[in-house]
């Protein structure tokens, strides 16, 4: 058997002083640990530092509170359905879903309950940015990765959720993540995305054309373009996944009203908690995007503050009844041979307006 060709020796790698020392490994560890959970702090706020890309959403402990209060609202508006968490038809007949995957689950939240009423399913929530959890079911795993990388996941999933991920990804990294996510999916398994639409309406008129809170949708949708960003994944998700290949695609449209006004009791309560949601999360919604591409030029520090006083004001108002749309769209991967329907698109609610 022929010797493999000789690899020369460097004799720096055997220089004076350069010694492994035994905790070498753990030390840089520990540095590369540490500089993920720092972050980068820009205008008071805390980003990702795992990827080179900016994202126009902080990680910190104000919008982990905000991640929190947005899923509370999604919980009390399908608390009249058995399964509040997703609307896939599946863990009906069955010990199923046994794989799920979370992008973008930020506080982990969705992760933990999923993993809580499926015992026998493996979750797994990313992101990222390591989320502040101390306790977790056994069956539930957080990553700190970026799905815009590789996939490197040997399971198939059965079932994929994505929730707030507006300007997360340009138009081509949205078709590249919905791509991944048919491809490690498993035949029969549902994809489930749900986005909080940006444009603030009211059905009454109380909500005067020229308030803050009118402002904000067209404002962020601007300066979402402008940064590459477009916010207007609301509008496009549902064909963007039909493109990607999966099948009998459904979606529902829901009106979030922002504060307690409405007279249905569950609505009111999901109000309340939506003027929350807002309180805490709209300042981090906005302070990269119009410090960075504000309009007509980036705003200041101190200029945000200043809108977002405004806006938390008019959200106080009890004669404001504003709401916003939120549209949550679920589709299947077909089985192998599975010949896709002519028209797979259906609504579970009114027809698709501005949200």
């Amino acid at each position: 058997m022929k010797n493999m060709d000789a690899i020369p020796v460097d004799p720096d790698l055997y220089a004076p002083g350069s010694a492994y020392i035994p905790d070498d490994w753990e030390s840089e560890t520990t540095s590369v640990n540490s500089s993920i959970y720092r972050g980068l702090m820009d205008n008071g706020r805390r980003y990702q530092s795992l990827s080179n890309k900016e994202y126009c959403v902080p990680s910190d402990e104000l919008q982990f509170e905000t991640y929190e209060a947005g899923h509370i609202v999604d919980l009390i508006m399908e608390s009249d359905q058995a399964n509040p968490l997703f609307r896939s038809p599946i863990g009906i007949d069955r010990e199923w879903p046994l794989q799920v995957l979370d992008i973008g689950t930020g506080k982990g939240t969705w992760a933990i309950d999923v993993a809580d009423m499926y015992p026998n399913a493996t979750v797994r929530g990313v992101d990222l940015f390591p989320p502040p959890v101390t306790w977790m079911p056994p069956n539930c795993v957080i990553e700190v990765d970026d799905v815009l990388q590789e996939w490197t996941w040997r399971a198939q999933f059965d079932l994929i959720h994505m929730r707030n991920m507006i300007g997360s990804f340009d138009s081509f990294e949205w078709d590249r993540v919905y791509q991944q996510c048919f491809e490690k999916m498993a035949p029969g398994g549902w994809i489930e995305q749900i986005e909080v639409g940006p444009f603030i309406t009211s059905d009454d008129g109380s909500l005067p054309i020229d308030s803050a809170l009118s402002s904000w949708g067209p404002l962020i949708q601007i300066c979402g373009d402008r940064a590459g960003r477009s916010c207007d994944i609301v509008l496009t998700m549902s064909e963007s996944i039909k493109n990607a290949g999966f099948v009998d695609v459904h979606e529902k449209i829901y009106k979030w009203p922002i504060g307690p006004w409405p007279r249905d009791q569950r609505f009111k309560e999901a109000g309340l908690v939506n003027c929350q949601h807002w309180m805490s999360g709209m300042e981090g919604w906005c302070m990269w995007l119009l410090t960075k591409f504000g309009d007509p030029e980036p705003w200041t520090k101190d200029q945000v503050h200043v809108y977002c006083a405004k806006l938390r004001n008019e959200i106080k108002n009890p004669h404001f009844h504003a709401y916003h749309k939120t549209r949550r769209v679920w589709a299947r991967k077909p089985m192998p041979g599975e010949v896709p329907p002519r028209s797979s698109t259906s609504s579970s609610s009114t027809p698709r307006a501005n949200p």
